[in-house]
């Protein structure tokens, strides 16, 4: 983080000025800094194309980019995360910030009200979709072992890929009635201030998410650490797993079990305990304190989705 904005700020940096940069990305999570990085390097080079400064950048800079954006074909939320970048790469550098002046606000209304603001979302795994990608694993061999403590576990925590990636197995408990996992860091929680998540065990063996990580972690021989690891093709344990082989194992897992690979992702496991938790009943409230979600709003998105047809006033207008 420092390095790229060394090279904005166009001089070196101090040991301090250095270690307050680093502090500034530490603010945000890993891949929010990511997605900061790649943004502002497009901004960046679409800037020197056109010969105009990127920082500080006027507000018909940032206004013509959003606009180059939208005729690019691209959605009104992938613009507001552009903007996002620009915006805080002004903040750390501190310089004049000009994405929020009113010629840039007047054509970002312009460009929802073109284009919607409306968000294709990947659809969630429901109870049937885990236990049909649960039944399809092959019956032997480490990485599916792995696979389905990591389906099950997901799924019942309503975790965020992160959060899986990042367990390890010290923030694992176990009692009588299932697992206590402390989630140490989150998206939700940069200062590491923590929750803790109760997962129950099943009376089905097969689909237990408890016994699930117990058969992993004794197969494994996992005793410290990540709990999820990468495998490789001879079957040697390495270091743990990044976010992205969550969405590529419930990509994998949901193709073997004859379902569209395409539009599940490792936030699937998420949205999925959310929609299928409101399908059976449960309160806002108690799907909020197991996900750790903090807008209702967020919650209730899914909740409208699978409430869809419940006393849908279609269904008594006679036809």
């Amino acid at each position: 983080m420092a390095e790229e904005l060394t090279k904005t700020t166009g001089g070196a940096l101090t040991t301090t000025e250095s270690a307050a940069l680093e502090y500034i990305g530490a603010s945000v999570s890993d891949n929010t800094r990511r997605a900061y990085n790649s943004n502002w390097k497009r901004f960046e080079s679409w800037c020197n194309e056109q010969g105009r400064a990127a920082l500080p950048a006027s507000a018909e800079t940032v206004g013509l980019y959003v606009t180059t954006l939208a005729e690019g074909g691209k959605q009104a939320a992938t613009i507001d995360q552009a903007r996002a970048a620009i915006r805080f790469a002004h903040e750390v550098a501190g310089v004049e910030d000009n994405t929020d002046a009113v010629s840039v606000r007047q054509v970002l209304r312009g460009i929802r009200r073109t284009i919607g603001t409306a968000q294709t979302g990947k659809r969630p795994t429901l109870a049937t979709d885990i236990k049909a990608m649960v039944a399809e694993l092959p019956r032997n061999g480490l990485k599916s072992i792995r696979d389905k403590a990591l389906l099950l576990v997901g799924f019942a925590g309503g975790f965020r890929r992160s959060e899986l990636a990042g367990l390890e197995v010290s923030d694992m408990v176990e009692n009588s009635e299932g697992l206590k996992i402390t989630l140490r860091r989150s998206k939700t929680d940069q200062e590491g201030k923590g929750r803790v998540v109760g997962i129950c065990r099943s009376d089905n063996p097969v689909t237990c998410p408890v016994r699930a990580v117990q058969a992993w972690l004794s197969a494994s021989g996992i005793t410290e650490g990540y709990i999820f690891r990468h495998i490789d093709r001879h079957g040697r344990i390495l270091a743990g797993i990044t976010p992205q082989a969550v969405a590529l194992v419930v990509k994998i897992a949901a193709l073997d079990a004859g379902l569209d690979p395409s539009v599940y992702s490792g936030h699937s496991l998420r949205a999925g305990l959310v929609t299928q938790a409101a399908l059976n009943g449960a309160s806002d409230r108690n799907i909020m304190r197991q996900t750790g979600h903090k807008s209702q709003a967020t919650v209730q998105r899914y909740v409208r989705i699978a409430n869809l047809f419940k006393d849908n006033v279609s269904g008594s207008i006679g036809l």
